[in-house]
């Protein structure tokens, strides 16, 4: 499952999605990832909570290298649960324009490796009307 929190810059989407990670920590079996642009913003996710900042890793520009970030990741832990992906259209190249593709792309990790994917969208559902909705939520 895809679960997407979506909402103009400055919505409140990050604090969200640190609370859910809090509470996924808390109640999950497995393992959960925190990935975000910087280092900002991380002394509130919770110490159990694997923070991933992408400004560690530059040589990822595009959405394939990203992915590829992804499998690797949960190669190493085959324990990771829930992954949150924070301000999606910082990382790489990933934009408006091809995130369905990444959306889809997404949608097959979690089928494949059973991760629950949260993701936040500085933008309107509107904006987002190419994604396949199947398989997908909306948190808001």
């Amino acid at each position: 499952m895809v679960n997407l929190l979506t909402g103009p810059k400055g919505t409140g989407k990050t604090q969200q999605m640190i609370e859910q990670a809090n509470q996924q920590a808390k109640s999950c079996n497995g393992n959960v990832v925190f990935i975000k642009k910087t280092h900002r913003d991380t002394a509130s996710v919770a110490f159990d909570i694997r923070t991933i900042c992408m400004d560690d890793f530059p040589a990822i520009e595009n959405i394939d290298e990203y992915i590829g970030f992804l499998y690797g990741m949960y190669s190493s832990n085959h324990d990771i649960e829930c992954v949150f992906i924070d301000g999606i259209l910082k990382h790489a190249d990933i934009s408006l324009s091809n995130m369905p593709e990444f959306i889809e792309r997404l949608k097959k990790i979690s089928k494949e490796c059973d991760i629950e994917f949260y993701v936040s969208i500085s933008a309107n559902k509107e904006d987002l009307s190419g994604i396949d909705q199947t398989g997908c939520q909306y948190l808001n």
